[in-house]
């Protein structure tokens, strides 16, 4: 590798029944005297060769003029885009529930083809393993059609960084599971419970880098540790207390909206009532006539006195409408970063959240997934299940301490993930861990009941 190395990276931010956002951006390294890779900051970009100020994002400057050409089964051009201004383009008639592949071109070039560079742990070093980009992407049914199945993935607590990895941080071996997963159940999108990006480091307690609220933060917690996912499977995100300045010094607002490329996502949206925007993140969108995913913003602001966003009079009113009282029988599925119900050991049932329970009676909510303590919790109150799934970065092990009052079923201090499978009126929810030494197949974390007892039975919701 030569002394500065630009290593190329592509997106799929989103799919709709008949359209695809694409995008692309690098990240910088120079090489070390030893060897080493070292990415290079933010501040920094100025001094490369051509200088840049960023690297990634809806609003990253330009790299040149591009191109995204999307092909059918056989190999055939079926769609175009163009984008001189910006990093990324929409590629629109599309057919709905239809898979795809797709190229992206830059000043003539095809962008990141070939064997890739990836971060090796062990080299401290951006190494060629075999990596290579596989450019396919499947949209969602159309708005008539129920799908008839659908898996989908969450994850939550998530951005530590995979730059070193130790007992209780396995970011990298839950992203390699994950991967697994997306090519071997045709996992169609990834929903986050919040704290997508923060910090590792602190100094008196304070986080002070990797915070989230520059391009280099998003290398080791995001952009390399889900390659291989996030160019073939879109991923929607929540809100968490350390996306925000709840739990910072630094609000990464900005940076989050600028990354998951939220602005480009949700335009128009909020005139059709679909989402609520800024300051907080509110949209809820279908796949197919019977599947509908609601994100709510729980974190909190200064600004408004300790109050939850969903509590303002905006935001409200987008939550009451996402949970009407119409009669229609469908899954509405909400995820959030705080847990309605949680057992803790750190965190607890969110008081505040309880306003949200007459909404979900009326609309006929089964399920809802969320984060903030970092282990797997699964809850039943009342009718509805609660999943607590805040353990795909790093999992605390102190064991919960109220059970009755957050309604638990099973929990495990393991990292994971959740697997969602909807077939029809029936849900299937699995929590998955990384592979065992030595094997290559994924499998599920083990749960105990409050009395600390192995559960095996099946979580299944029925709608």
């Amino acid at each position: 590798m030569p002394e500065f190395h630009a290593e190329p990276y592509v997106y799929l931010p989103t799919v709709t029944y008949k359209s695809a956002l694409i995008a692309w951006g690098a990240f910088y390294f120079r090489v070390t005297s030893r060897g080493a890779s070292k990415l290079v900051d933010d501040q920094d970009l100025k001094y490369v060769h051509p200088p840049r100020r960023d690297s990634i994002g809806a609003r990253s400057a330009p790299y040149g003029p591009g191109r995204v050409e999307v092909y059918d089964g056989a190999g055939s051009l079926v769609a175009m885009a163009e984008s001189e201004a910006a990093n990324h383009c929409w590629v629109a008639g599309l057919a709905p529930d239809t898979e795809y592949t797709y190229r992206v071109f830059v000043k003539g070039e095809e962008w990141a083809a070939g064997e890739r560079w990836d971060w090796s742990t062990s080299d401290q070093a951006l190494v060629q393993a075999g990596g290579r980009y596989d450019h396919r992407f499947r949209t969602h049914p159309g708005p008539a059609s129920i799908a008839k199945t659908l898996t989908f993935a969450v994850i939550g607590d998530f951005g530590v960084g995979m730059k070193k990895t130790s007992s209780t941080r396995r970011q990298q071996p839950i992203a390699d599971a994950l991967l697994h997963a997306v090519n071997s159940h045709d996992v169609r999108l990834v929903l986050t419970t919040g704290d997508n990006i923060y910090a590792t480091n602190k100094l008196f307690g304070i986080p002070v880098d990797s915070t989230g609220d520059e391009d280099d933060d998003w290398f080791f917690t995001y952009f390399q540790p889900y390659r291989y996912i996030i160019n073939r499977v879109p991923v929607y995100p929540a809100i968490g207390n350390h996306d925000a300045a709840e739990s910072e010094d630094h609000d990464d607002r900005a940076q989050v909206e600028d990354n998951f490329y939220i602005a480009e996502r949700i335009a128009g949206e909020e005139a059709a009532g679909r989402a609520s925007f800024g300051p907080g993140l509110f949209y809820r969108f279908r796949f197919g006539a019977g599947i509908e995913f609601v994100c709510i913003d729980t974190s909190k602001e200064a600004f408004f006195a300790g109050h939850r966003l969903f509590e303002l009079p905006k935001h409200w009113s987008f939550v009451e409408g996402a949970f009407p009282a119409d009669g229609e029988r469908m899954w509405r599925i909400p995820f959030a970063h705080h847990p309605p119900y949680s057992a803790g050991p750190q965190h607890h049932n969110t008081r505040s959240m309880t306003m949200l329970r007459p909404l979900f009676d009326r609309a006929g909510v089964r399920v809802m997934f969320s984060g903030h303590e970092h282990n797997f919790q699964h809850s039943r109150v009342e009718g509805i299940d609660y999943f607590v799934t805040g353990g795909a970065g790093k999992f605390r092990g102190a064991i919960p301490d109220r059970f009755p009052e957050a309604g638990t079923l099973s929990w495990s201090a393991q990292c994971h993930f959740v697997l969602a499978t909807i077939d029809g009126d029936r849900m299937i929810v699995r929590a998955i861990g990384e592979a065992a030494e030595g094997g290559t197949d994924p499998a599920e974390i083990i749960r105990r009941d409050p009395a600390g007892e192995p559960v095996v039975t099946e979580m299944t919701i029925a709608l």
